[in-house]
């Protein structure tokens, strides 16, 4: 594990400037640059931790914050330990937030974040992957299928809804996609069904994508939380393992060329 740096920044955007979180190996070197897609409940200090490990094993991480049209994070007070049965209104004051996200808004943020990648000295030239948590996978799905000559990777975890009926569903909007994706579903999660899971790899093999989809038996929806509920440490690491591997396969020098 190599001594990480984190700080602060903006990320100018069209609608503005984002505020996010950057961390990177602490070593003069560029390394391959990596796009955190938060969960619905925001940046926070436990999704900081998050970045700096993945950025401790060699990579460039950006962490924005999704809702940054409704001001800095933290936009909304979160308690240490967050609990959503114990605090619904807490998922009541991010649902808004989450619907404001449009695919329209989404390819203008995303596009914003992946331009700060490809000019950040600290970000080695080539494609990025990206990790999304709940919302975040979904998010990163339709990024992936946005800008398919940026993204090399994609991992999502206890991620949804990813099946829908709209037009805009992620499974009907994969076709464009190049990247290798990583699917970990958690066993224990209302978001989503084995129904839907199936469709979704159903769809991913239709389109020729290289991927992989699992379901964590054992765990709860938003198992990689540290300040959750949800929490499990056992499958928290088993995501870092998968995550981490997928990244090294694909953003590294020698990397597979995309599938098509």
């Amino acid at each position: 594990m190599m001594t990480t740096y984190g700080m602060s920044v903006d990320v100018p955007t069209p609608d503005g400037a984002a505020d996010a979180y950057v961390a990177y190996p602490d070593d003069g070197v560029a390394h391959p640059g990596v796009l955190v897609i938060q969960d619905g409940f925001g940046l926070r200090p436990s999704l900081r931790s998050l970045a700096d490990r993945i950025a401790a094993h060699g990579y460039t991480v950006l962490l924005p914050n999704a809702y940054y049209r409704h001001g800095p994070a933290p936009v909304i007070e979160l308690p240490d330990l967050i609990d959503p049965a114990q605090r619904p209104e807490i998922f009541q004051q991010v649902l808004p937030m989450i619907r404001e996200l449009t695919p329209e808004l989404l390819r203008s943020d995303a596009g914003a974040y992946l331009e700060w990648l490809s000019a950040s000295p600290h970000v080695a030239a080539g494609k990025v992957g990206l990790t999304g948590y709940c919302m975040g996978a979904r998010l990163a799905v339709l990024t992936a299928g946005m800008f398919p000559d940026r993204v090399a990777a994609v991992a999502g975890f206890h991620g949804g809804p990813l099946v829908t009926d709209a037009p805009d569903s992620p499974h009907l909007t994969v076709g464009n996609i190049t990247a290798e994706l990583y699917f970990a579903h958690a066993g224990d999660d209302h978001h989503i069904t084995a129904e839907h899971i199936a469709q979704f790899d159903k769809a991913l093999a239709a389109a020729g994508i290289r991927h992989r989809t699992e379901v964590y038996e054992a765990a709860q929806h938003g198992y990689t939380q540290a300040d959750t509920s949800a929490y499990d440490p056992e499958a928290a690491e088993r995501h870092y393992r998968e995550l981490l591997a997928l990244f090294d396969r694909n953003l590294r020098t020698g990397a597979p060329a995309p599938n098509r």
